[in-house]
């Protein structure tokens, strides 16, 4: 989807929720050097067309952060939700702090919030592991991944297996696991990103790794 039609579905999907269904229309001029503050002003006085400068100067940062949590073929659907949340709080948003921060915490929670439900089915397809979370569960598992991969046979056998231990993985496990083992966030960063405390990460990061490797071995067991 190209950047102006994700920009265009966010703001037809959120302008008729504006409480005074205020649109004045197209800012008058283009804020490509105004300030991320300057701009959020902008669109809480009413220039709603304004969020469309913030969608085009934080899209990568946001499709980053979610292609490290999922495969390509939700990643564009989620990082629409990652912008569509952020419009809806702006209020909320804090004019002291880093709007690139507070973006951030917005999208590690909307790939939260998308494994969650996930979850509730119990559903994990295949095609829902990227590359990146193949080469990492394998090295986490570090002796264990070597056991299960030391034949082609195993080999054919690797993303069904990660699928399944994934799957038996709750979705905070799972974004505790990625944020700081995979994408090499400390807990402290971890932490402010999900909203937690820095002892949950600590504690859930130890446990979620120690769950991992106790499902590879049932797998090697089983196998």
């Amino acid at each position: 989807m190209s950047s102006s039609r994700l920009t265009g579905n966010i703001l037809r999907s959120q302008v008729i929720t504006l409480p005074n269904d205020n649109r004045r229309g197209i800012m008058k001029n283009p804020a490509s050097e105004a300030s991320d503050l300057e701009i959020i002003a902008q669109v809480l006085h009413g220039e709603v067309n304004a969020f469309a400068c913030l969608i085009e100067r934080h899209k990568k940062l946001v499709f980053h952060i979610v292609n490290n949590h999922m495969a390509a073929q939700f990643v564009e659907e989620t990082a629409h939700d990652v912008f569509v949340r952020a419009y809806r709080s702006l209020n909320h948003f804090s004019n002291k702090g880093d709007f690139k921060n507070w973006l951030s915490s917005i999208a590690v929670r909307t790939c939260y919030d998308f494994w969650r439900k996930k979850y509730r089915s119990r559903e994990v397809p295949i095609s829902a592991l990227s590359d990146q979370h193949v080469d990492w569960l394998e090295r986490t598992v570090t002796d264990e991944s070597e056991a299960c991969h030391a034949d082609g046979h195993r080999q054919l056998e690797a993303r069904e297996m990660l699928a399944w231990m994934l799957a038996k993985l709750s979705p905070a496990d799972r974004m505790v696991l990625e944020l700081v083992y995979l994408q090499e966030y400390s807990c402290g960063e971890a932490a402010q990103l999900l909203g937690w405390s820095v002892a949950n990460v600590k504690i859930r990061s130890f446990r979620a790794r120690a769950k991992l490797k106790i499902l590879c071995k049932d797998l090697l067991r089983d196998h």
